[in-house]
């Protein structure tokens, strides 16, 4: 772990950025402390031309038991912020992230891990992972946003079926709603992330972060709004050296070495 992060680790592969739970003692629940420094890890990533995609993971038995009530609880109710200092990686208020995010479970995803994958980009999972959204049973209910994205992402039933019953779920139902888009072998699962990231991270980065931008734009605002920004957008990414490049590679019938400008 790198000297101002307790709770996580941060380390870089190339141009990925790997950002792991670790507060294995605790299931890597998150108290203050933990979700304040997963913002700041966040902050990192986005401010730091070299890093073009970040995996977020957990060291440890489970990727994460979900908030510490008995920290974050107080906390909440004091009006606290969950990610004040630094990027939100949930995506609900504050300063929004850029880059992509690819996001690896194992073992136990429970509350806030679910919200966090579905805050992501793309989500993988290992096969023995059990899932639960299960606010509902602590009298309270899902408040980092599972509730807005998971009826989009798996629709009204099958999100109602697991938000109300508070129910776990496994690896393969996870896949079939949606919540991830690849279930691995267990222990393969950082693996199958970074081959993920690796990859997005040999794409362009302007129009990376245009397609994301796109997309979120019309998932925040409609349609209307990301169809009149599709035209200054590409007009925008034309004029880039990355634009210039991409055509030479494909003539010169060899991989782009994209630079983000």
């Amino acid at each position: 772990m790198t000297q101002e992060f307790t709770r996580l680790s941060y380390e870089m592969r190339g141009h990925v950025a790997l950002i792991g739970l670790h507060r294995e003692d605790k299931l890597n629940a998150f108290d203050v402390t933990m979700l304040r420094e997963l913002g700041l890890a966040m902050k990192r990533y986005e401010e730091d031309d070299e890093a073009r995609c970040a995996v977020l993971f957990a060291h440890g038995r489970s990727f994460t038991a979900g908030l510490d009530l008995a920290e974050v609880g107080p906390h909440v109710r004091g009006g606290g912020g969950l990610f004040d200092d630094g990027i939100d990686p949930l995506s609900l208020h504050g300063t929004l992230r850029k880059k992509p995010l690819v996001t690896v479970v194992h073992g136990h995803c429970l509350t806030i891990g679910i919200e966090l994958l579905l805050a992501s980009d793309i989500g993988v999972a290992e096969e023995s992972a059990v899932f639960g959204q299960i606010e509902i049973n602590r009298g309270i209910f899902p408040f980092g946003g599972a509730t807005l994205r998971l009826p989009l992402v798996a629709g009204w039933g099958n999100a109602m079926r697991w938000l109300l019953t508070g129910d776990r779920f496994d690896a393969k139902e996870a896949h079939r709603i949606g919540l991830v888009q690849e279930v691995v072998p267990n222990g393969q699962g950082l693996d199958a992330a970074l081959r993920i990231a690796e990859t997005v991270a040999k794409r362009a980065p302007l129009g990376v972060q245009a397609t994301l931008e796109s997309a979120r734009l019309s998932v925040l605002e409609g349609q209307k709004a990301a169809i009149e920004a599709l035209l200054p957008m590409a007009r925008r990414l034309m004029d880039t050296e990355d634009a210039a490049e991409g055509l030479r590679s494909f003539v010169e019938r060899r991989e782009a070495e994209f630079k983000g400008r």
